[in-house]
């Protein structure tokens, strides 16, 4: 017998793929620690302990007033109307890039990427010069009496165009992997587009779908460049969360600005908890599809 096993007979190397020494990977863990520790548990007690230094009551005492009341409500409503037309636009977008071939599909993507490339400041400063009073399209709609910038028109707008790759981005990849056979399998039977739509692709695609919304939704309540420029900061009426909380600092109301900042905060854990549940759901569901 050869001393020499062929290939096919040889059994898999139980060996780990790197072959750094436990030193060298416990380095590499520690490093890892410190920065999450430094860069981002710090800050999140650091932003807690403050919120709560003077007591339940002061803390509870900074939603009480009406700016921060009116902030939130606005924060929440801009919320409410920017995540739906994402996730519209991001089923829309991931089903024609991923489903049909025509031309400018390479460009589209790239458009998609763009909100990511810019800078929010940037994004909102076209918008004003697009609607603001001296902009392209600003005597006409003052001569209408329509407001867009320094309003919730202006603010959902700027919120919109920098969330809304996120949807987009977790369905395009998604849809491509599944590829078209379920959707034809189903036209084949004689469902309509509609129905196939609803019944097959809607349900494939359910997982990825939450995460972009979640992080859409995440995005959308805690941004502040590009709602900073066309909000004007017009207190109690277009200072979203972030927006107020730079006042309340700018204005030595220490306790305060963090109080509001815990919300967001708290809003950014209850995401991350959400996100990891969505990722174990996902990761089971693809896991569940080459199953079978």
């Amino acid at each position: 017998m050869s001393e020499h096993a062929p290939a096919s007979s040889r059994k898999p190397s139980s060996r780990p793929v790197t072959t750094e020494s436990r030193v060298v990977q416990g380095v590499a863990v520690g490093v890892a620690l410190v920065f999450l520790a430094l860069f981002l548990l710090l800050p999140l007690i650091t932003v807690f302990t403050e919120a709560f230094k003077r007591g339940f009551d002061t803390y509870l005492a900074a939603f009480s007033e009406p700016d921060a009341q009116a902030a939130i409500r606005l924060t929440l409503t801009v919320a409410a109307i920017a995540v739906p037309l994402n996730l519209v636009f991001g089923i829309a977008a991931s089903w024609a890039i991923a489903k049909f071939r025509f031309p400018g599909k390479s460009f589209l993507i790239t458009l998609i990427d763009l909100p990511f490339s810019v800078s929010p400041v940037v994004s909102g400063l076209v918008f004003v010069l697009l609607f603001g009073a001296q902009g392209y399209f600003g005597p006409f709609l003052q001569e209408h009496g329509i407001g867009i910038i320094f309003a919730l028109p202006g603010i959902v707008i700027a919120t919109v165009f920098v969330t809304f790759p996120f949807v987009a981005r977790e369905l395009i990849p998604l849809m491509q992997e599944q590829g078209n056979a379920d959707e034809e399998a189903a036209l084949s039977l004689g469902a309509s587009g509609f129905t196939t739509f609803l019944t097959v692709t809607l349900p494939n695609i359910r997982w990825g779908l939450l995460y972009g919304v979640l992080l859409c939704n995440a995005r959308a309540m805690g941004e502040f460049g590009a709602v900073a420029v066309v909000s004007g900061h017009i207190r109690g009426v277009t200072n979203t969360m972030p927006l107020h909380i730079e006042i309340l600092y700018n204005e030595y109301n220490i306790t305060a600005a963090f109080a509001v900042a815990s919300l967001l905060a708290f809003l950014a854990l209850v995401t991350l908890a959400a996100k990891s549940v969505l990722e174990w759901r996902f990761a089971d569901s693809l896991a569940g599809r080459g199953g079978h």
